[in-house]
């Protein structure tokens, strides 16, 4: 599309979609627009800047095409491509990206995760993937630059991330995860691949040297805490909001509260007298089992296709491509939670959930049955999917990349609640497995904003009233009050420091959800129809916090 041909913001959005494409290649890849591209990303200044005038461009182009008349679908794809532009423009002017070092979104996972989604069906697919391993050392050196520039204008991640990395790097190197990954390829590229991806490993242990040998002495002493103005432009980034950061700190509380008398109770139902913690380690040990990592993926296929057959048609009406949904085994060496990754734009690759094992093969059933809700069906996987299907009557940027957290995660929270509403979690472990879950999204909200705004805790508190909080306090509060292991516990108070405000939108996610379905059932009254409401509500495409309350209650 040539920029004299758009007429309207949704063609305007799916005009800069096709240039981000072309400008971040692993997003061609995620939404198989770019079949057989073998580049990767230039992560250095030059490139992160060519994205940013991009986007001011796209803002301008914008302003012209706005206006108080347009029509309701255009709308909303304006204010979404104005409020993302904006968010994301923020977080390049504060030079956020020359100092993008995390355990979970970072450019190192990219350099390994983006091969997870290439087509390897046939020859052309397997020589597409060799090409791009030669092509990861030009992108771990970009990086290193932007990296080389944030140390020069004192702009460095704080320590645990990069310690964190390295040893994600250290892990991957000697388990020889290229390797591994192309000894798939077809037997005339063997040699190939095998010697593509020994140039990408290489890649891998200098950067890995890089970070310990150059960054980690000059990032010494960098707090993790990112204080209140940059937790306030993350959260916006997080959430498409404003926050009231203490109305969002309060909340959390208040849900923390409601939620342990809860797991109380249920703890209660199943061993009388012990505490929800005790009857989690119980479970652990004694409570339903899975033995070995396939057989978990089975089971965990199984639940999926389960809730799908029950739901389709009673509460959403599924189009055929949406019905096809794969559980995965996650690569080792990754952050210890489980994830989504959404399907192609053309369905050719389908939506997957992924279970790190963190080298177990013995699987407790009792924690995951409520996250498979939230990871796959009815959760991510039926909005995704349900947004692919729809593309053409929103927009492409509506559907992917202007993808907004609040919504998506909370739309997955609200999964997990509407099971639970619906009968699927009375099951006694798998209820206080549901409740846990939910109170890890409430700890969430208390101790992502406590640690980075270094807040008192309440003295209402039982856990340190008046301290301030700290990482150690927040890694202990979360052990007190999450049924999970310390790997597990660790891995995520990485990630909170790593990438402030996107754990809080989980939470304040459903919370919109939850308002904008009683606002819409108190104003249809008897003609509240909730299977119509959940089809229109997953056919709006993306919205930032701020509109999402407010669509949801003026929806059929």
């Amino acid at each position: 599309m040539q920029v004299d041909e758009v007429a309207t913001p949704r063609q305007l959005a799916d005009r800069y979609v096709e240039e981000l494409a072309d400008l971040n290649p692993v997003i061609g890849t995620a939404l198989g627009i770019r079949p057989g591209n073998d580049a990767l990303p230039d992560y250095s200044p030059d490139g992160l800047e060519a994205r940013a005038s991009a986007q001011r461009a796209v803002l301008a182009e914008l302003q012209v095409l706005d206006g108080p008349d347009l029509p309701v679908v255009e709308r909303r794809a304006a204010r979404l491509l104005r409020e993302r532009l904006t968010a994301t423009l923020a977080i390049h002017d504060d030079g956020e990206n020359l100092r993008e070092v995390d355990n979970l979104f970072s450019p190192p996972q990219t350099l390994r995760s983006v091969f997870l989604l290439m087509p390897a069906d046939t020859e052309d697919d397997w020589a597409a993937i060799a090409r791009r391993l030669r092509n990861v050392p030009r992108a771990a050196r970009s990086y290193r630059a932007s990296l080389d520039e944030g140390m020069s204008r004192g702009l460095l991640a704080a320590p645990r991330q990069v310690e964190t990395v390295i040893e994600q790097l250290t892990s991957w190197i000697e388990a020889r995860w290229y390797a591994d990954f192309v000894s798939a390829g077809p037997e005339g590229l063997k040699q190939e691949l095998s010697t593509a991806a020994a140039v990408a490993s290489e890649a891998l242990a200098e950067l890995r040297d890089y970070f310990a040998q150059t960054y980690a002495p000059a990032a010494a002493g960098v707090p993790d805490a990112v204080g209140r103005e940059r937790y306030a432009r993350w959260a916006r980034y997080w959430t498409g909001s404003e926050l009231d950061l203490e109305d969002a700190y309060a909340y959390g509380w208040s849900e923390y509260h409601r939620l342990r008398q809860e797991m109380v109770e249920a703890a209660e139902a199943i061993r009388p007298g012990a505490s929800p913690q005790d009857v989690m380690q119980h479970l652990d040990e004694h409570g339903e089992v899975i033995e070995g990592a396939e057989e978990m993926r089975r089971w965990l296929q199984h639940l999926m296709d389960g809730a799908m057959a029950d739901l389709d048609g009673a509460y959403i009406d599924l189009a055929e491509p949406i019905k096809q949904v794969e559980a995965m085994i996650a690569p080792p060496g990754g952050a210890a939670a489980p994830y989504y990754t959404r399907p192609s734009l053309d369905f050719s690759r389908p939506g997957r959930t992924w279970l790190p094992t963190l080298g177990k093969q013995r699987f407790p059933t009792w924690s995951v049955v409520s996250t498979w809700y939230h990871e796959g069906v009815p959760g991510h996987h039926f909005q995704f999917a349900q947004w692919v299907y729809l593309q053409d009557q929103l927009s492409r940027y509506q559907v992917s990349v202007g993808s907004v957290s609040a919504m998506t995660e909370g739309w997955a929270l609200y999964a997990e609640r509407l099971m639970d509403e619906l009968g699927y979690l009375t099951d006694p472990a798998y209820r206080l497995g549901y409740l846990d879950a939910q109170m890890l999204r409430a700890v969430r909200v208390i101790i992502d904003i406590g640690m980075h705004l270094e807040l008192p805790i309440p003295g209402h508190s039982e856990f340190h009233p008046g301290a301030t909080w700290t990482p150690e306090l927040g890694r202990e509060f979360l052990s007190r009050n999450c049924g999970r292991g310390q790997e597990f516990v660790d891995s995520e108070i990485v990630r909170y420091l790593g990438r402030p405000g996107q754990a809080i939108s989980y939470k304040l996610g459903e919370r919109a959800w939850l308002e904008g379905r009683a606002a819409a059932r108190k104003a249809r009254g008897a003609d509240f129809n909730l299977k119509d409401w959940h089809m229109a509500s997953l056919s709006l495409g993306s919205l930032g916090l701020d509109d999402l309350a407010d669509e949801l209650a003026r929806l059929p």
